[in-house]
């Protein structure tokens, strides 16, 4: 085999443990033919060389997630220049996902942006822009500096168009003129202005004004479709040369320059409102992004020094006096504060700050002087991953956009259809061929699929920039359309409807047992642990001064209790019901007290050769949130049924349910069983919503039809949820649903405008009642409309 003939690529692998991983792979890759693999445990890639003749790409990944392994896909957002309408974004999205290692990719017509996930090795952003630049349209990475270099692109762009819009509009004026003077009364065949004079005026118009639609319906041509372009210049030539033909030969017809010229000054002035109006919908994410201040006062040697913010690195020490931005996330080393945080939660609050406190990337200080260590910078502040999740979603696409990009993608060439009949049809019923090419050319540009492209994308833009204003975060659109739909909530009850923070309220030794004893025993049993449960019991022997002794022979069973060794004794701490279990006898009465009131009651036994007893109660507690009763009215007011879901006993949560008006709640739920419930709702046919903390929850939160994460500071668990609510409230969860709402009414009525608009345009056209010009103005200002409408989601308001 000839090896400079092999096409050679390297693969990164997640999940290789040791070199027997490796060696695993590198086999399953070699049984190929064509192939020569090499596997480097070290860093974690494959080189791979093959045939491409004889092999496919998706062949190699499929070796590797066959031996156990897998290549996660990159992401990367494209700015795509020079489309016009829907059609070319669905033309952009077939040639990118006809490329190998490509797995999907969409296109935002609003934001001009296009979303691609791919494999690194098989594919590089190179050639990705390269496959859009073949299809006739711009393509650049987006990044920090393009945002802001794309911005200043759009605004020059924007006034060149301003410019050629006056230009056209002052050479089709007198064009105007002449047919107002044509339905004046004077006669069809009224000239006001010579014919030559029309011609000259309408040119420059036509080809020079006109060649961008031109060069865009043949890029679209040439790439297989066919988009508005197609449609306007075909109308408009056929009116021009119509005209021109008239003109040069003498002949005894009107002339239809005005038309022509009209149409694409009116579409020019469509395009300059949408524009203007597209750019409002990205403006809560502009906001975000401009919140992050440029420059930061850091202590090095003892000096303040002025640097740029993006030069701060992990663990730099950076003052903020009030009044200021922080530049990075960081904790509180000295001073007092409060901050406003409403630019990330929506909370108008502000938070007190001290130290210990964290702090975030573009808060506002408003009172004291703080010192603060950076804990995350750059592309890793909350800020950012903020910023990344708002742009991810806005560029991904609703179910719903299916239908609407279906019937964009077939949408021109039906048109065209109608055209040629119409032109047919007309001449033959009437046998005037003049009537019959206006009411074609009358087709052709009533029928653009803008407004049928940009329904669905500017409602989500704004509905998810609106989110992110108030402290909700939508991971994708298909998320923010499937939340409307929740029919029941299902809800955690530690951290979720109470606050995650419990305290130990009560310590009930057995009688021949002190109050520190039975701390200290807890303590030891409980060191370690993260449960919010072991850090309440820890915190109290702390404050008893209290440190944790050494033990053996430790075992936790999930959602139960543990047990461990201590000298010659083994120790349990857990539910009265893991104790029960082990035959140790307790007090229910004491207990069942002890839960009326809504604490969870652990025990602590021994178990040894003299004697097996308990040795007493811990009472904790873990208070409402404030909101918590609100929420549960509130999405019950919205026909949402709420459930909630505790690993705690029957008792406490019974306690919980009744102080927040919950009827449904389950106990003593295991981890593992919350999943469970989520599918028997489902399976009952309920749309079901789950609320938990992203962490303990993942596989409930996953098994849900959509999942909210409430957030917990510097760990909040963006990623761990299909919506991420940044406040530690309940309430979010109502108005995350309430936006969802609000967004796909405002998604219906762009749909049923844009296709009622087209529905009824085209057979007005067809049958002579639209003059061509109208119908440029009506499909100029339908795209228009459905912008502006969904911009009115910006009004929108949580309902509290």
């Amino acid at each position: 085999m000839n090896s400079q003939v092999l096409k050679q690529i390297e693969l990164p692998i997640e999940g290789m443990t040791c070199a027997a991983c490796a060696i695993r792979i590198e086999k399953n890759l070699n049984k190929l033919p064509s192939v020569q693999a090499a596997v480097n445990f070290a860093n974690e890639r494959a080189r791979v060389h093959y045939d491409d003749t004889q092999i496919e790409s998706d062949q190699l990944v499929n070796a590797i997630e066959k031996a156990g392994f897998h290549i996660t896909p990159q992401s990367i957002q494209l700015q795509i220049g020079k489309m016009t309408c829907a059609a070319c974004g669905g033309q952009i999205e077939k040639v990118l996902q006809q490329l190998p290692g490509v797995k999907t990719a969409t296109v935002n017509v609003a934001t001009e942006i296009a979303t691609i996930h791919f494999i690194p090795g098989l594919i590089t952003v190179d050639h990705l822009i390269n496959a859009v630049m073949q299809t006739g349209y711009d393509a650049s990475p987006i990044s920090e500096t393009s945002r802001s270099e794309e911005k200043n692109r759009r605004l020059a762009a924007y006034h060149a168009e301003r410019r050629m819009f006056w230009i056209s509009a002052a050479l089709t004026l007198p064009l105007v003129l002449q047919m107002g003077a044509m339905f004046s009364g004077n006669g069809m065949d009224m000239d006001v202005l010579p014919r030559w004079v029309q011609w000259l005026l309408a040119t420059p118009v036509q080809f020079w004004i006109g060649r961008r639609f031109y060069i865009g319906g043949w890029h679209a041509l040439r790439g297989g479709g066919a988009n508005m372009d197609v449609l306007v210049a075909l109308g408009t030539s056929m009116a021009y040369f119509f005209s021109a033909v008239v003109t040069l030969f003498a002949l005894n017809q009107h002339v239809y320059f005005e038309a022509s010229a009209a149409i694409i000054t009116l579409v020019l002035l469509g395009k300059l409102m949408e524009a203007r109006a597209k750019g409002k919908t990205s403006e809560a994410i502009e906001a975000l992004i401009r919140l992050q201040p440029k420059t930061a006062r850091i202590e090095r040697d003892g000096e303040i020094l002025e640097v740029p913010a993006s030069s701060l690195q992990v663990n730099d020490l950076f003052i903020v006096r009030p009044g200021e931005n922080l530049p990075v996330d960081g904790v509180v080393i000295e001073g007092m504060s409060s901050v406003n945080e409403s630019m990330l939660t929506g909370e108008s609050l502000p938070v007190s700050k001290q130290a210990g406190a964290a702090v975030y990337a573009a808060t506002l200080n408003q009172q004291g002087l703080l010192k603060c260590r950076a804990t995350s910078v750059g592309a890793d502040t909350q800020l950012a991953a903020i910023i990344h999740l708002v742009e991810e979603a806005q560029g991904s696409k609703a179910p719903i956009q299916r239908m609407a990009d279906s019937i964009s993608g077939i949408f021109v060439p039906i048109v065209v259809a109608i055209s040629i009949l119409t032109l047919g049809m007309t001449w033959w019923l009437v046998g005037n061929f003049v009537p019959a090419l206006i009411n074609a050319v009358a087709v052709l540009v009533i029928a653009c699929p803008c407004a049928l492209g940009l329904a669905t994308p500017t409602a989500i833009m704004v509905g998810t920039g609106r989110g992110a204003q108030i402290g909700v975060l939508v991971k994708n659109a298909a998320a923010l359309e499937h939340a409307e739909k929740i029919q029941v909530v299902i809800v955690d009850k530690t951290g979720t409807l109470t606050e995650g923070k419990p305290e130990v309220t009560d310590i009930v030794p057995a009688e021949s047992v002190t109050t520190h004893d039975l701390l200290q025993i807890a303590a030891n049993l409980e060191q370690g642990s993260e449960h919010p449960l072991a850090r309440a019991v820890l915190e109290s022997a702390r404050k008893m001064t209290i440190s944790p002794q050494s033990i053996h022979d430790f075992s936790a069973i999930a959602g139960r209790g543990v047990t461990a060794r201590m000298q010659d004794s083994e120790y349990l701490l857990g539910s009265p019901r893991f104790l029960s279990e082990r035959n140790i006898n307790m007090d229910h009465k004491q207990i069942a007290l002890l839960q009326a009131e809504g604490k969870t009651v652990i025990g602590v036994a021994i178990i040894s050769d003299s004697r097996s007893e308990i040795l007493g109660y811990l009472a904790i507690a873990d208070r409402l949130r404030d909101t918590s009763i609100q929420a549960v009215k509130k999405l019950q007011s919205m026909g949402i049924e709420v459930v909630m879901l505790t690993g705690d006993n029957a008792a406490t949560a019974d306690a919980i349910a009744k102080r927040t008006g919950i009827t449904t709640y389950r106990a003593e739920v295991l981890p593992e069983d919350k999943a469970s419930e989520v599918m028997r709702m489902k399976a009952n046919g309920k749309f079901t919503g789950m609320v938990g903390d992203g962490i303990n929850d993942a596989p409930a939160l996953a098994a849900a039809d959509v999942s909210f994460a409430i957030g917990a500071g510097s760990d909040v668990a963006i990623e761990a949820a299909d919506i991420t609510l940044i406040r530690n409230d309940l309430m979010s969860v109502a108005d995350a649903i309430s936006l969802s709402r609000a967004t796909l009414s405002k998604i219906r009525q762009n749909l049923f405008f844009a296709f009622v608009y087209n529905t009824l345009g085209i057979p007005l056209a067809a049958v002579g009642l639209l003059n061509p010009v109208i119908a440029g103005a009506a499909m100029a200002m339908s795209s228009v409309s459905v912008v502006s409408n969904s911009l009115l989601l910006k009004r929108w308001q949580a309902n509290r």
